[in-house]
């Protein structure tokens, strides 16, 4: 074997170790992840909490601001007591904690002020969102398996497809990985979960697949949107917290957006306590 053969086949290895890692790390996340947003309650609310104070202090990571202390505990402050607000059902409070907490981040970080608060402001959109979302308590949890799914079957299709078929690059500035192929096959394999996640009885097929199609969408943005900030401080990964996955803002880029826009459709058809409702039910 010559070198130029040799160098293919170790990509092709390093690739199917890599693989294999992501599988075995989802396996061991994804039932721990559906186990807790089927408790809901106070243990759902703490999960998102500890997730949006992981992808606030990762973004301050990225963006080189991670040393200001000042910054950190402040937004992670807020985000905690957010979360305590949130878990004894004050909604409201929580909102004017975390309208408190994007102030002060922006007075203690003049330098990078608008990449500091559109960090704190990305983990305080997360936080709210997947317990606005999970607050129905007999559609909450139906909710957020549709988006889970969602985002999981773009991912997968996106993965295998964009490796198995290739071709011209999606946004090779930004994500050079990523192809058109991917896109379409993830946005295909969206649409098949949600088609079979209605014929299981769940909601009727015809909204629920213009549901399912601009979650993936959403999804599909927020993972280029994610990439696009990475691209900007010539970051590769947003840690190494998760195995063969990176960081916590490479796992929940998609679900953070996809989260977001579900919590804005629902609040807008069924108001703060039917946003599950509101996705699921027509």
């Amino acid at each position: 074997m010559t070198e130029g053969e040799a160098a293919p086949a170790a990509v092709t290895a390093q690739g199917g170790r890599n693989l294999l890692t992501r599988a075995l790390a989802a396996l061991v996340l994804a039932p721990v992840a559906i186990a807790i947003a089927y408790a809901g309650g106070g243990l759902w609310t703490a999960l998102a909490t500890l997730a949006a104070i992981g992808l606030y202090v990762e973004w301050l990571a990225i963006a080189g601001a991670v040393q200001q202390s000042r910054v950190v505990v402040s937004g992670v402050a807020a985000l905690a007591a957010s979360g305590l607000s949130l878990g004894s059902g004050r909604i409201e409070a929580a909102v004017v904690v975390l309208a408190a907490g994007f102030a002060a981040v922006a007075l203690l970080m003049p330098q990078r002020r608008i990449w500091t608060t559109a960090g704190f402001g990305y983990a305080a959109v997360a936080q709210l969102a997947a317990v606005l979302v999970r607050l129905d308590q007999k559609y909450g949890f139906l909710a957020l398996m549709l988006i889970m799914l969602v985002v999981w079957a773009s991912d997968i299709g996106g993965y295998f497809a964009g490796r198995g078929i290739g071709g011209p690059k999606l946004w090779p500035r930004v994500s050079p990985n990523k192809t058109w192929a991917g896109a379409v096959g993830g946005f295909a394999a969206s649409l098949l979960v949600v088609a079979g996640f209605a014929a299981s009885g769940f909601g009727k097929t015809g909204p629920l697949l213009l549901s399912g199609a601009a979650l993936s969408i959403a999804s599909q943005l927020g993972d280029l949107f994610e990439s696009a900030v990475k691209r900007h401080f010539g970051v590769k990964d947003s840690g190494n917290l998760i195995p063969g996955h990176g960081g916590l803002l490479d796992r929940l880029d998609g679900l953070v957006a996809a989260l977001a826009l579900a919590a804005i459709f629902g609040l807008l058809r069924n108001g703060v306590d039917g946003v599950g409702r509101g996705l699921v039910v027509w």
